[in-house]
């Protein structure tokens, strides 16, 4: 068996590739990243460390590397009789994904059995997305090249902090991960994963991970940043942090309750280990790794407006959220691009205007007054600041 996977980084490395690895796969892993690339090459093995309680060294082997910006060709020709693609390369990037994926669905032999396909990242319906992205480009030629490929979302969840210096390929991780994916897609030949889980309805699992995991990770991020924080265990074992931190996720976890019929007993505990995960001492993680791309994390569907905006249409309190909001505009990072442009246009825009372009809610939304509220705050702020 064969598994592509699409980004070589700590995450492709120390989480979805060490599955497939364990899976039985033999595993080739595409970047863009030459360094990367010749490293992961130049060795025979690679270590994953878990640090913290349970936690364990895995040695992996049987993986390879290629270029997909110096040799598109041969990666078609690895993904032609592949088994398995995964992906982790962010959701914007999928779309680059998508064109070897189709020129080998291209060649693939039409009797073998279809490429099972997962794109593995932070966003909602991420596999339907590079499946419409593998369509758009296909165009009349889908119809006879749909049966070559079955697509499967997934929810993942396993922090993967920046790593230390030296540490060449090696990965270090949190022992706790989840994988849930769609079972209906694979029909009674689902992927080898061990440690996944296959479910029939993945909204559930997708949602409880984003608006728990994602929008608590973040919220610390922000929070402890704006407190002066440098590591996010510090920022966490401030009584102030976490308490703001678990009032957003109570929230969160009230919409769950309501839209999924999620057992509330059952998030309040789920919330409890997230919290322990994220104040785990030995994970060198930051706020500034956690909080980048605040543009993003600040758009219509994602772990702040999204949960927020659809607990007020529900009657919900959003204003432990709010609160995350106001911080998130706060975090002021010169190395990270989006922080950057972020703060410009708070002390250059109209923040009424720019709140409605950045979270994408709607003019009528009820969230909006709030939302525009914290925008103006911090472009109050920062006026007049270099």
């Amino acid at each position: 068996m064969k598994a592509v996977h699409f980004g070589a980084g700590n995450i492709g490395r120390g989480f979805v590739g060490l599955l497939l690895h364990q899976g039985g796969y033999e595993l080739v892993f595409s970047d863009v990243a030459a360094a990367l690339v010749d490293a992961i090459n130049a060795a025979d093995e690679y270590t994953v460390h878990e640090v913290g309680d349970g936690g364990a060294d895995t040695v992996v082997t049987g993986f390879r590397a290629i270029n997909s910006a110096e040799d598109p060709e041969g990666l078609i020709a690895e993904i032609v009789d592949a088994d398995v693609v995964t992906t982790a390369v962010g959701p914007t990037v999928l779309r680059f994904v998508a064109a070897p994926i189709l020129d080998a669905l291209r060649r693939r032999d039409a009797q073998a059995a279809p490429l099972q396909v997962m794109a593995c990242e932070n966003a909602i319906g991420a596999t339907d997305l590079l499946r419409q992205e593998i369509i758009a480009r296909a165009g009349e030629d889908w119809g006879a090249l749909a049966g070559r490929a079955v697509f499967a979302n997934t929810a993942v969840d396993r922090i993967v902090p920046g790593q230390p210096e030296g540490a060449g390929i090696d990965v270090t991780v949190e022992p706790f991960f989840e994988w849930a994916i769609e079972r209906g897609p694979f029909g009674e030949n689902p992927p080898r994963i061990p440690g996944a889980h296959f479910v029939d309805d993945l909204a559930p699992y997708i949602e409880r991970k984003l608006f728990t995991v994602n929008t608590g990770h973040a919220a610390t991020a922000y929070l402890g940043a704006q407190a002066g924080y440098e590591r996010i265990a510090d920022a966490l074992a401030d009584d102030a942090i976490s308490t703001a931190v678990a009032a957003a996720l109570e929230e969160t976890s009230a919409l769950l309750a309501v839209k999924h019929g999620l057992d509330p007993a059952e998030l309040a505990e789920y919330r409890a280990t997230i919290l322990r995960r994220f104040a785990n001492p030995a994970l060198p993680d930051t706020v500034w790794r956690v909080g980048r791309q605040p543009l993003r994390k600040l758009s219509r569907h994602e772990r702040f407006i999204g949960p927020a905006s659809e607990a007020v249409e529900a009657g919900l309190s959003a204003q432990a959220l709010l609160v995350a909001i106001a911080a998130a505009l706060a975090f002021d990072d010169p190395a990270d691009e989006q922080s950057v442009e972020l703060q410009r246009r708070l002390r250059t825009e109209d923040p009424g205007l720019l709140a409605l372009e950045v979270t994408g809610l709607e003019e009528q939304h009820p969230l909006l007054p709030a939302v525009r509220d914290a925008f103006a705050a911090r472009a109050a702020g920062v006026a007049g600041t270099v």
